[in-house]
């Protein structure tokens, strides 16, 4: 077994880093009274581009400067990080064991069991695992969670994080992270989504993921390759700029030239909203589903004033951004 641990949090202060393929992300939250988090500090600092390419690390020593540069500017003095490793690097598997085993037993039947799901040796990969209570199959079993990286995997992102000072504490599974933040977002739906059909759809620089949640399990799970670099792209092709020049003005539009939004920036938003649509059908068509109750986005793509609008719009399901 391994002491970074996906999927159990510490109690000692931690600062959230995500490592994605346009930038590294910061943030700092503190526990306020009543219940929920506030933010304390965060950063975004960009990467150079190709430095993630498909999830894997390519340059360190740029996401290791990120790291440090987006730490120095929140100005916070707590070292310890959780990270997290894109679910195309992870290997998960539910299994059913035997309830009330101690802890050494548990690890060993979760070896024996990981050596039929991981196509690696085990002293090739990371292995953590969770109990997630009573199995369904009976009150003498419980279901366990397994998950299973190559070792070089996380070590990067470590290595990342050590590089620029700071200290690695939990390593986490972008899915499993992004589904607990939701938590604390479904409460602001109406009846706090209880028994709603919920699509997450997460839309970054190159992929979109879309999660269907059901009563907070995750119940369909899709990835498509459309992202706001195809706006970056546009931005440097219509108007000549370079891809610096052109990230900066998709950041502050009001720098473009007057028909940015009607030429380039409404039909990329229409364009959005098509491929949520076209992602829920295929959740219609895989599942016994038929309508899905609320839309909510996260990503970069989801601060565009009005997407929200055109994707309910599209789709005709009540959308909120995270």
């Amino acid at each position: 077994m391994i002491d970074l641990s996906f999927l159990n949090p510490r109690s000692r202060p931690l600062i959230g880093v995500d490592i994605s393929s346009s930038s590294v992300k910061m943030v700092e939250l503190s526990a306020v009274s009543g219940g929920g988090y506030r933010v304390e500090r965060y950063s975004i600092e960009s990467l150079p581009r190709e430095t993630v390419v498909d999830g894997n690390i390519s340059n360190l020593d740029a996401v290791a400067e990120a790291i440090r540069r987006g730490w120095r500017r929140m100005g916070t003095a707590t070292k310890f990080v959780a990270l997290a490793l894109p679910a195309s690097a992870v290997i998960t598997k539910k299994i059913i064991l035997a309830a009330g085993l101690r802890d050494q037993e548990l690890e060993v039947q979760v070896e024996s069991e990981a050596n039929q799901y991981i196509p690696f040796a085990l002293d090739e990969v990371n292995l953590d695992f969770q109990v997630l209570g009573p199995a369904s199959t009976g009150a003498d079993e419980e279901e366990v969670l397994i998950a299973a990286s190559r070792k070089e995997k996380v070590e990067d992102r470590v290595a990342a994080a050590e590089s620029a000072g700071l200290k690695a504490l939990v390593m986490d599974v972008e899915s499993y992270a992004a589904l607990s933040a939701f938590e604390l977002v479904q409460e602001q739906l109406p009846g706090a989504g209880e028994d709603k059909i919920i699509a997450l759809v997460d839309a970054g620089a190159n992929v979109m993921n879309v999660s269907v949640l059901r009563n907070g399990v995750q119940i369909y799970a899709r990835e498509q390759a459309f992202g706001g670099f195809l706006l970056t792209q546009d931005i440097m092709r219509h108007f000549g700029m370079t891809l610096e020049e052109a990230e900066s003005a998709k950041r502050a539009s009001s720098t473009l030239p007057e028909n940015y939004e009607t030429d380039l920036l409404r039909p990329f938003m229409d364009s959005l909203a098509l491929e949520v649509s076209r992602a829920l059908q295929f959740f219609f068509t895989s599942t016994q589903f038929n309508q899905v109750d609320h839309i909510v986005l996260a990503g970069g793509c989801a601060v565009i004033p009005g997407l929200a609008e055109t994707v309910a719009g599209r789709t005709q399901v009540d959308t909120m951004v995270a």
